[in-house]
């Protein structure tokens, strides 16, 4: 067996027989998956390119929205030198892609307790010293699949400015591309995540909304609500759920109040 006819540790190949059935006149196009010539409908995404393929995820499909950050995937493009970047689940597949998931890559993540952490950049600085590697090539931006700048909220950690770069990594979905690119070999998104959790328990203000519904469970406020709840069958809890007062899809943001507001 040649190293292009075994499967990735990311997915296992089943039976033909699972294929999607296709449209009458629906157009195929080549791709290539870890270096083996299929044919897939024109329109499908990655993800279920592969799947009709006759390829099993068994990890690395996770949300399929766009947000877990578990489908990244490198591909090259017929004719074009430069390597590509994308979600599986979001990216459609064109002619002749050269495709390569990668479902985890490898980076150090520091060890600490958001507890004791000081709430400063010298904090980040000691947990991950290899931030100072970074040569500003800005590659970690051209792979983000989300448009993150990855380089600018690096440059703010290094600034000592931890709230801009909690705002500007606030998108990262922990995909690992930013860090398969580095020529600095800094983990990028695990820095992100440690600066996101500093400003958010030490630094962001806090939200009086929120901690006036923590008082209104604290006391006990939905308690019956609750526990009648847990006496329902399944038949009412469905009847309950399908006749619920729901926010109108197109309803301008916060202008929309249910006529219930018991529970709020």
């Amino acid at each position: 067996m040649s190293q292009h006819d075994c499967d990735c540790a990311t997915v296992q190949q089943v039976a033909t027989g699972d294929r999607a059935i296709l449209p009458k006149g629906a157009k195929t196009i080549p791709i290539y998956v870890m270096g083996k010539r299929y044919e897939v409908p024109e329109t499908l995404t990655i993800m279920k390119a592969m799947e009709y393929a006759g390829f099993k995820f068994l990890r690395g499909a996770g949300c399929r929205g766009g947000i877990c950050g578990a489908c990244p995937t490198v591909y090259r493009k017929e004719g074009d030198y430069k390597l590509h970047f994308g979600l599986a689940c979001q990216t459609v597949v064109e002619p002749n892609m050269y495709l390569a998931q990668i479902p985890f890559y490898p980076a150090n993540r520091a060890s600490y307790d958001i507890e004791a952490i000081e709430p400063v950049a010298e904090s980040v600085h000691a947990l991950y010293p290899e931030l100072f590697r970074c040569v500003a090539c800005n590659n970690c931006t051209k792979a983000c699949p989300m448009g993150v700048q990855v380089l600018d909220y690096i440059s703010a950690i290094k600034q000592g400015d931890i709230a801009r770069a909690a705002h500007l990594s606030f998108d990262c979905i922990q995909c690992g591309l930013c860090a398969s690119r580095c020529m600095g070999e800094l983990p990028q998104y695990h820095i992100a995540q440690l600066v996101r959790r500093i400003y958010g328990k030490y630094i962001q203000p806090k939200a009086e909304h929120l901690r006036k519904r923590v008082q209104e469970i604290e006391s006990g406020k939905y308690d019956a609500m609750l526990e009648n709840l847990q006496k329902m069958d399944k038949a009412q809890l469905e009847k309950l759920y399908k006749e619920r007062e729901r926010e109108p899809d197109m309803a301008p943001l916060g202008t929309w109040m249910p006529k219930d507001t018991q529970y709020l």
